[in-house]
């Protein structure tokens, strides 16, 4: 007779598993991607190792699933912004915020989902992870230019180019040490943007214009 898992079984292996996948998110963003090991994060789970080991069969399935997880979320937030906002140049400014605001309010997790060094292999995730996030922004930057809104331009070029700009100047190692003050981590969020907007051809003026109307969490929190 073949077993056949009930709802209930279904909802808590469910459950464990994404358990385990915040106990493993929280771990990063609180001591970088180096801290994700499988006992402390089995610990914090509340569950043996063993168990973890099931969901997870080694660490890099279990930091790629963290970093497809994050991207997802990361993806969902970018989608919901930008759909919420009045017009395409409006809904491109809504979309690097979201990721200017996920970057520099998450650095440690956002350092350790993009590069920190892991020694695991992870590259195809992470890469996957850029090309959603950046595949994304492209739509965005792709209907302002049917709109009219842009000058015509190799779109996944320039949704490449913004994201690296983005990272580098948030979560890179030359990114400012001085973000968890409110009033800078959110000047530094206008700024990036600001010049990611001038960056695919908005004008001046108009890009002032819609990094003051792109609408900013009202507590985000430094996570470094």
């Amino acid at each position: 007779m073949v077993y056949r898992r009930t709802h209930q079984v279904v909802k808590r292996l469910a459950a464990r598993r994404s358990a385990i996948l915040a106990a493993a998110r929280e771990t990063c963003a609180e001591g970088g991607m180096a801290a994700v090991q499988i006992a402390p994060v089995a610990v914090r789970a509340n569950v043996a190792a063993g168990t973890v080991y099931r969901y997870f069969p080694s660490k890099a399935d279990l930091i790629s699933e963290l970093i497809a997880d994050v991207s997802r979320d990361e993806l969902a937030a970018i989608r919901r912004a930008a759909d919420a906002a009045p017009g395409p140049s409006s809904a491109l400014a809504a979309a690097v915020t979201t990721v200017a605001v996920h970057v520099v309010s998450h650095r440690k997790l956002s350092w350790g989902i993009l590069a920190e060094p892991v020694e695991v292999d992870v590259t195809e995730s992470r890469l996957a992870s850029r090309r959603e996030i950046a595949g994304e922004v492209e739509a965005r930057i792709a209907a302002a230019i049917r709109a009219g809104h842009l000058p015509a331009q190799d779109t996944a070029l320039a949704a490449a180019a913004l994201l690296g700009a983005l990272h580098e100047a948030l979560v890179g190692p030359m990114a400012p040490d001085n973000l968890e003050d409110q009033a800078k981590l959110r000047d530094a969020v206008q700024t990036v943007t600001l010049l990611a907007l001038r960056a695919v051809g908005v004008m001046d003026a108009r890009a002032r214009g819609l990094v003051v109307q792109a609408v900013l969490p009202t507590k985000m929190a430094a996570g470094a």
